[in-house]
């Protein structure tokens, strides 16, 4: 006889521990919809306020992988470790343009399954479908004959991934629980674990352009999703990376991929790899061919990364990736201009002369979405051409009057009323601020017994 609703919410409430079946009914609930909206809500709300242990939020990861279609890779005669990194998002966030092919490069499979911006963030897929022709959703032999020939593909999930996830997660959004820790686990690594990966490494952004904005809160979260993880069946290792300015030197989805490009093949006047987005996307990449056993340590698997970026093999699979996916066919040309242009370009020149100081990095992206680059909501239109370029790092000495950034804008009032408001989420001082660390944990330091 199957367990009423109310029964098992009221478990949960009263702060008791489900049962893997428990849990199983609790996500078959929510897939055939014999759960009501409000009963989900409330199960959602108790495991908010009562908390998962590491084996509840493992059965509910597990169910809800299950509760749609798994890629099994095993008749793809890859021959080679198929891992992935996900991030929990930030401003400037590109590391996945350029993370995929320097691993693939190595000798991985990086089937990379990626979202749409949302807020403040920005989304690899909204950068990805500034290129015309990319296609986001390709069908599963296509896909299949890209990570074959490219060794990456970055794509969307499908509706058929974790559809239990995906009506949860809309639950959350209305319903005050997204804050909840073992649902933000259960959610990212279900999505995953559909995907068939033997490795993955995540890269929990802190700070305030971060959905983390204490150390505290980012390694609770890392720590809790490396667990849950492992006792899902999926190796993983985390990283906690700070996002307390733009990441790299642009926000805004053309002009990100633009970056990129220029990150990948080294073309740019005035320094293609922006130091914290090359200190980043090596350190992930090291991870990830340690975790696949394509390096024996992290420091082996940064030269073989670094070794890959320099070569022109990571930009090669880049090239290749786009093309096999419907994209333009030579992206690494320096005479590409397939990227669409803002109309409007202004700089926002300093109000004195100084050294930035910090940064309120929710503010800019929130900027790029008042552009129209971003969503406010999920089914918003995005304008790639928007955004800013030419961001002056934290630390960066700047005159008055020379430029803290670039705004790229559709119209010259929204140009302007952008650099008002960058005007105020960037802070000079007099004398430059103490360095920060970019990565401020990570996983693999700790033994886990």
């Amino acid at each position: 006889m199957q367990a009423l609703a109310q029964e098992l919410i009221r478990v949960k409430r009263d702060g008791g521990t489900l049962a893997d079946a428990q849990v199983q009914a609790f996500v078959q609930g929510l897939t055939d919809r014999s759960w009501s909206d409000a009963q989900c809500a409330a199960m959602a709300m108790a495991i908010l306020l009562r908390g998962m242990s590491r084996d509840e939020c493992a059965a509910l990861t597990r169910s809800m992988t299950r509760s749609g279609s798994v890629i099994d890779w095993s008749r793809a005669g890859f021959g080679r470790p198929i891992v992935d990194k996900h991030s929990t998002g930030g401003v400037g966030d590109k590391v996945s343009l350029m993370l995929a092919p320097i691993v693939a490069a190595c000798g991985a499979v990086v089937p990379m399954v990626s979202g749409r911006g949302l807020g403040h963030t920005g989304g690899t897929l909204d950068k990805l479908q500034s290129l015309a022709g990319y296609d986001v959703a390709p069908s599963r032999a296509l896909f299949t004959r890209v990570l074959r020939e490219a060794g990456c593909a970055i794509v969307g999930a499908s509706a058929r991934v974790a559809p239990a996830d995906r009506r949860l997660y809309a639950l959350r959004d209305v319903t005050a629980t997204v804050e909840s820790l073992p649902l933000i686990t259960a959610s990212i690594l279900s999505k995953k674990l559909a995907a068939g990966l033997e490795g993955l490494v995540m890269d929990v952004k802190v700070g305030n352009g971060a959905f983390c904005e204490t150390d505290e809160a980012a390694r609770a979260l890392a720590t809790s999703l490396v667990d849950v993880a492992a006792a899902a069946g999926l190796p993983t290792r985390a990283l906690v990376t700070d996002m307390n300015q733009v990441l790299g030197h642009s926000a805004g989805n053309a002009l990100e991929v633009r970056e990129a490009i220029d990150f990948l093949t080294g073309h740019a006047s005035e320094g293609a790899r922006e130091p914290r987005l090359l200190e980043v996307t090596l350190a992930l990449a090291s991870e990830m061919l340690v975790l696949c056993g394509l390096a024996r340590s992290t420091q082996q698997g940064r030269a073989q990364a670094s070794a890959a970026l320099d070569s022109g093999r990571a930009a090669e699979r880049f090239e290749r990736m786009v093309a096999a996916l419907g994209g333009p066919s030579r992206v690494l040309s320096p005479r590409f201009a397939g990227l669409p242009e803002a109309p409007v370009v202004i700089d926002v020149p300093a109000p004195s002369t100084g050294f930035v100081e910090g940064m309120d990095t929710r503010a800019i992206g929130l900027v790029v979405v008042s552009l129209g680059g971003g969503r406010a909501h999920a089914h918003a239109s995005v304008d790639r051409r928007v955004g800013l370029s030419h961001v002056r790092a934290i630390g960066a000495h700047v005159a008055m009057g020379e430029p803290l950034a670039r705004v790229h804008a559709a119209t010259l009032e929204h140009a302007e009323a952008a650099c008002a408001r960058l005007l105020d989420a960037i802070t000079l001082a007099p004398q430059p601020p103490p360095a920060a660390p970019l990565v401020h944990w990570h996983s693999s330091a700790v033994s886990r017994g």
